[in-house]
């Protein structure tokens, strides 16, 4: 093999194919998925006004037209299920949102928001995809994030945060030709740009976890340097959107993964498209993982137990009168939390 000129083989470890299902993340993340849906205008019912016939409705995953219904039969979306022992980041780029959970908690949310929810000891919730307009197409665009917990959190109470658009910071760097890469920083610092604090359980809270979760656009022919975390890291990009990106000196394809060496600066050369990236960066956790559906644990015996548990407590029931409940056609972004306290954005 010719190694190319200038490239720096040890920063890039690994390139994979990002696929159709979840991305591969590495410790202490368990899973990422990207959802980009284009769906068509709402019905009366907030569900898409077009046919279903053909789909796999409860189980819709195909991609038909442009979009899937997932686990929803009349709205798209994830109706009511549990987890425990792991956090769910949600970043929703385009769309909304409508959460519920066995709490009593609701939230509505999107267009840049993030909800970041610690399940611990365990939740119930729902997460739908409510068609708002009747008259234009509604798109949606999200990444959810499974962020692994530590076994001493993994029973904390549940808890969830939100980050509205507005307070998540974005810094732009520009090159010596004026081209820009925007960084939208979700966790993780990035020079003196520091984020909202993540939920007090997460491991993000952890000073020394150098968890950082960053989407990076870059301008045509824009380049700009990812500065090195610290040894040990786990750091991965992933090339969602764009034609061509050099990294490291080393030409990647479109639509992969990349794994770095965290301890390395990296430089960054797009080509003649805009790209747009998304890294997850961290210091692993390093126990055991045992994952059963939505239960992340540390042993065969506590994924028995969290099943056992949930059949006997439905982790606190379900407070709705249905499994896919949506907030109605004219309510705005807000959080209602467990305790009663609601927040709405500016």
């Amino acid at each position: 093999m010719v190694q190319q000129q200038g490239v720096q083989p040890e920063a890039v470890i690994r390139v994979d194919p990002l696929g159709m299902g979840p991305w591969r993340t590495p410790d202490p993340f368990l899973f990422c998925v990207h959802h980009d849906d284009r769906y068509p205008a709402g019905n009366e019912r907030f569900g898409p006004a077009a046919p279903l016939t053909g789909r796999d409705i409860g189980q819709d995953f195909g991609g038909r037209d442009g979009w899937n219904m997932y686990h929803g039969t009349v709205v798209p979306g994830f109706p009511q299920h549990p987890h425990r022992g792991f956090e769910t980041v949600t970043i929703v780029r385009n769309g909304l949102i409508d959460h519920s959970d066995s709490l009593g908690a609701a939230a509505r949310f999107g267009g840049g928001d993030v909800q970041w929810l610690t399940a611990g000891s365990g939740i119930n919730h729902s997460e739908m995809f409510p068609l708002l307009r009747s008259d234009t197409p509604n798109p949606l665009e999200l990444f959810q994030i499974w962020l692994n917990l530590p076994r001493a959190n993994k029973h904390v109470a549940p808890h969830f945060s939100m980050l509205w658009n507005h307070v998540i910071p974005r810094h732009v760097a520009k090159d010596e030709a004026g081209r820009a890469t925007e960084l939208t920083v979700v966790a993780g610092r990035v020079g003196d740009v520091k984020p909202p604090p993540p939920p007090p359980k997460s491991w993000a809270a952890q000073a020394d976890s150098d968890v950082a979760i960053w989407t990076l656009k870059l301008e045509p022919g824009a380049r700009w340097t990812l500065p090195a975390a610290a040894r040990g890291t786990h750091r991965m990009l992933y090339f969602f959107r764009g034609s061509a990106l050099r990294v490291g000196g080393r030409d990647i394809p479109p639509s992969r993964a990349i794994e770095l060496r965290a301890d390395l600066d990296v430089a960054l050369e797009n080509g003649a498209d805009e790209t747009e990236l998304l890294m997850l960066q961290g210091r692993p956790i390093g126990e055991p993982v045992v994952q059963y559906g939505p239960f992340v644990m540390n042993t065969r015996q506590e994924i028995q137990q969290a099943f056992a548990d949930y059949q006997r407590t439905g982790f606190g029931g379900w407070p709705w009168p249905n499994p896919d409940p949506v907030h109605g056609r004219e309510e705005g972004r807000f959080a209602r939390h467990a305790d009663g306290h609601t927040e709405r954005p500016a």
